[in-house]
């Protein structure tokens, strides 16, 4: 799909954020020169089209009090990841949830949920909510906690 000069300017406009103002898409067009109306329809279409994927809001979790963030890993039964993936997805302390290759021997894992609280034991308690749905299709995991916020941003289209 081919950008014009509005679609770079509006995500050229958007790609740090929206402003943090009570109508966001208002004061985006204002930058651009458009109503708002026009920036919510564009980024609806762009969200339909699959040329953005999402639009969220991302949260600083250490500043919401989450200080134990950990990547469990699994070692799921490759005929049953998909379908107690999606069941591991669903949870309400799993923030993301995604299926990755196995590297055998040193990698067994198959299945990565990311999990947050406010203390270890909090975590090791979502991760053994985790096992016991998995149950016997799993034959192992680990809990790989954070040591570090590393800034995330998504792809930024080069200034023109």
């Amino acid at each position: 799909m081919a950008l014009d000069d509005f679609d770079r300017e509006l995500i050229a406009a958007t790609q740090g954020g929206l402003p943090l103002v009570a109508r966001p898409y208002e004061a985006v067009g204002a930058m651009l020169g458009v109503p708002g109306e026009r920036v919510r329809e564009r980024l609806a279409e762009m969200l339909a089209s699959g040329l953005v994927r999402r639009i969220g809001a991302v949260p600083n979790h250490y500043r919401l009090g989450y200080t134990a963030n950990g990547m469990s890993v699994w070692d799921v039964d490759d005929e049953q990841v998909d379908a107690l993936g999606a069941r591991v997805g669903a949870l309400t302390f799993v923030s993301h949830c995604y299926r990755r290759p196995r590297h055998a021997p040193a990698w067994p894992y198959n299945l990565f949920a990311m999990l947050h609280g406010r203390s270890r034991e909090e975590v090791e308690r979502q991760a053994g909510e985790i096992a016991a749905l998995l149950g016997t299709a799993c034959t192992g995991h680990e809990i790989l906690y954070s040591t570090a916020i590393l800034k995330k941003t998504g792809l930024r289209l080069p200034e023109t």
